[in-house]
């Protein structure tokens, strides 16, 4: 890697970033990323410019509220479903479709949760303004809030996506945890994202949980050695063992541990899980990875000191991530309800 390229992405100054989304706010239009697909029609206000349904954003976050005074793990649970949505076939909500064979039912996709809220969402939107905001843009904006309750940034939505007609569990392709973070990056950069997009979104582990099975070979197995992955804090890696017993037998249980014990069952959005990760104390092994390649170990470096770095970073890499593939103008649709195409809907027969 070039000097000057690895300067750029080992200290990405604030200033730039902070330039970045002032020009983003300026203009109140954002085309794609490098390696994105055409310059996309998105823009800041979209309902509102386009006097449609100017109050979406305040009826979108009272709803999140209602939720999180519920159950703060909403904010885990719409991260996951908004990443899983974008970084298969774009971000046009074929993550929410049902279907015997649809994305939710691949085996990456176990355990999904949030599509009520995002149904409750577009069930007053459509009292509100019918048929004209679509589910994509609803899970976008429904994350964002979520991740400000949690302490997370506030940031801005470009919105106008239109939602997706097909879902299919075999074009899910997300990897393993347990991959290598050369095999990550190569995947963030598939979907014209860079490392600083990587480091920065994997960040969303520092709140949720995982089940057991997702770190079982680092606990037990690594890379077929029938022994623990050395990168692992001892102290840490018996305390792993007692949460996640060596499964045996198919039918075993399978328990869940928190990503970021930190946070735990507060879900508290904070720079901690960096922190972890420089202490080898993080769950998944895509996570401690961030430690063993030059550039990600300095950008894990930047966020664990400056929470600061870390939001705007956030703010930054989520539009990126948001703008992933998207349909806007005449393609696709605006769905009557999240879970069907308008065409297959049989509240609409």
């Amino acid at each position: 890697m070039a000097g000057s390229e690895r300067k750029r992405l080992r200290f990405l100054p604030l200033l730039a970033l902070v330039v970045v989304l002032l020009l983003s706010l300026c203009l109140g239009l954002t085309e794609a990323a490098n390696g994105l697909q055409k310059p996309l029609k998105l823009r800041r206000n979209y309902y509102k410019y386009n006097k449609t349904c100017k109050d979406v954003e305040a009826y979108v976050r009272h709803q999140v509220e209602l939720m999180w005074n519920k159950d703060k793990s909403i904010v885990a649970k719409l991260l996951r479903l908004v990443f899983s949505d974008c970084f298969v076939t774009g971000c046009d909500a074929s993550i929410l479709l049902d279907g015997p064979k649809s994305e939710k039912t691949a085996p990456q996709n176990s355990g999904l949760g949030g599509f009520e809220l995002i149904d409750r969402i577009k069930t007053v939107l459509e009292i509100r303004c019918p048929g004209v905001v679509s589910c994509a843009d609803i899970l976008h904006l429904a994350t964002r809030d979520a991740v400000h309750l949690a302490g997370g940034p506030s940031y801005i939505i470009f919105t106008g996506r239109r939602d997706g007609m097909t879902s299919v569990a075999s074009s899910v392709d997300i990897p393993s945890p347990s991959i290598s973070s050369e095999e990550a990056l190569a995947y963030f950069t598939s979907r014209g994202l860079d490392v600083r997009d990587m480091a920065t979104l994997l960040g969303a582990h520092t709140l949720g949980r995982t089940h057991c099975h997702y770190i079982e070979d680092r606990l037990y197995n690594f890379k077929g050695t029938g022994k623990p992955d050395p990168t692992i804090d001892p102290y840490f890696l018996n305390e792993k063992r007692k949460q996640c017993p060596k499964r045996l037998k198919k039918d075993q249980s399978d328990p869940m541990v928190y990503l970021n014990p930190e946070s735990g069952d507060r879900y508290s959005f904070t720079e901690s899980f960096y922190k972890r990760v420089n202490k080898s104390l993080a769950v998944l092994g895509i996570d401690q990875q961030l430690l063993y390649r030059d550039d990600t170990n300095e950008l894990t470096s930047e966020f664990a000191n400056s929470f600061l770095d870390f939001k705007l970073s956030t703010a930054l890499s989520m539009n990126r991530m948001g703008s992933i593939r998207v349909l806007t103008g005449n393609e696709g649709e605006i769905r009557r309800t999240c879970n069907f195409t308008n065409k297959d809907n049989p509240y609409l027969k």
